[in-house]
């Protein structure tokens, strides 16, 4: 018998006549420091009470939203795949309010994984652990036996999955394939009707993914999904670190590794590892270079051709490259700041892939930038929304 879930198309499996929202009033920016009103305690008493009963709520982490269900019920799991249409071989992350709830979830803990969670949790860093058979369902591993488990940095985050009582799995609160949300402004453009409630706690800090890390036997920690933590802090921790094969469309595999493929290769280990991720409606090309001046002349010329075809053009650069276009380059032209503070593109990158996607443009070059430190984050999410179609100028 087929699996339903294999093939996901966005579709409803709750009544949800509408979705619930909440606003939560703006407080401190750590766990410390918030103070919540009593409206406040109110709103997230109510969404916690949809995840303890089986329900879907999306609430924002440090990263990005995340939409989350009871990690151990698998008719809400199934509910989160049917709302983003979300392929079923693709595992979720299991979010925790602490690292008590670990015991309960995996069976064992490397040293070098310790030493990780004790660095970077909370944080951005997801860590695949062995899970204990029969907590989780299966729907949450994809069938696998790990589990990707992490604790955001984010008060609000924390707070909910303190009242849920359950460990919630959460991956981003989009559509599939979409660029992920950073604002609940996002979410409800993509999800609203499909899911129970969303917790609005303002625009989230880092804006890209939790970096996915599998430690090895010999203590290697292996790269599974670069994110909001860099292969330099991890290797100043855990010493030895590796890159995975990212799986990226049209073979761009990561260094370290081959391509994992499209999609007939086996389940992914991580979510991000298959699959086209986080692009915008119109088509998206990389432009890569080491000289700024080649790359800018090419992707000039690019976008002239895209014109000429009669094609609302859009260009997504670096501040210190600007200087390099003229002004008419692309009907639209967002920069995500400068190349010296690459967590300013690293937190606004979704927001100007969707922003591509409100003004209706057909054609869409990036520039790329560094493959290194928070960079490499950003580069693999590019490579991803463009299908892997990169133009090398070198």
């Amino acid at each position: 018998m087929s699996d339903p879930f294999s093939f996901a198309v966005q579709h409803r499996t709750q009544p949800y006549s509408e979705t619930r929202y909440w606003r939560l009033e703006p407080a401190g920016s750590s766990a410390a420091e918030r103070q919540y009103s009593a409206a406040d305690q109110q709103s997230l008493a109510e969404a916690a009470a949809i995840l303890a009963g089986g329900g879907t709520v999306a609430f924002p982490t440090e990263t990005v939203y995340g939409l989350g269900a009871d990690a151990r019920n698998t008719a809400a799991v199934e509910a989160v795949f049917a709302a983003k249409g979300r392929p079923s071989d693709n595992p979720l992350i299991v979010h925790i309010a602490r690292r008590e709830q670990l015991g309960g979830l995996v069976s064992d803990i490397h040293p070098a994984a310790a030493a990780l969670m004790d660095a970077f949790w909370p944080g951005p860093l997801s860590l695949v652990l062995p899970v204990r058979p029969g907590v989780l369902s299966p729907r949450v591993t994809a069938g696998l036996d790990t589990v990707a488990v992490r604790m955001p940095d984010h008060p609000a985050a924390l707070a909910l999955l303190e009242r849920s009582g359950c460990p919630v799995a959460a991956p981003s609160a989009n559509r599939s394939g979409r660029p992920s949300p950073t604002a609940a402004a996002h979410v409800m453009e993509d999800l609203a009707g499909y899911i129970g409630g969303v917790l609005d706690d303002g625009p989230t800090g880092v804006g890209v993914e939790s970096t996915v890390v599998q430690v090895q036997p010999d203590g290697t920690a292996v790269i599974l999904r670069p994110g909001g933590i860099t292969a330099e802090q991890l290797s100043a921790v855990a010493g030895a670190v590796a890159a995975e094969p990212s799986g990226e469309p049209g073979g761009a595999a990561q260094a370290g590794g081959v391509d994992a493929g499209g999609d007939s290769s086996p389940a992914p280990r991580s979510p991000g590892m298959k699959y086209t991720h986080y692009a915008p409606q119109g088509s998206l090309s990389i432009v890569s270079g080491t000289s700024p001046q080649r790359a800018a002349d090419t992707a000039a010329a690019l976008l002239m051709e895209a014109r000429g075809r009669g094609e609302k053009t859009g260009l997504l650069l670096f501040e210190e490259h600007r200087v390099l276009y003229s002004d008419d380059a692309a009907d639209y032209i967002v920069s995500l700041g400068p190349l010296a503070a690459l967590e300013e593109g690293a937190r606004s990158l979704y927001s100007a892939l969707r922003y591509f996607d409100e003004v209706s443009a057909d054609y869409i070059i990036a520039e790329a930038c560094p493959d290194s430190g928070l960079g490499s984050a950003i580069m693999n999410r590019l490579r991803k929304a463009a299908g892997g179609s990169v133009v090398r100028t070198d």
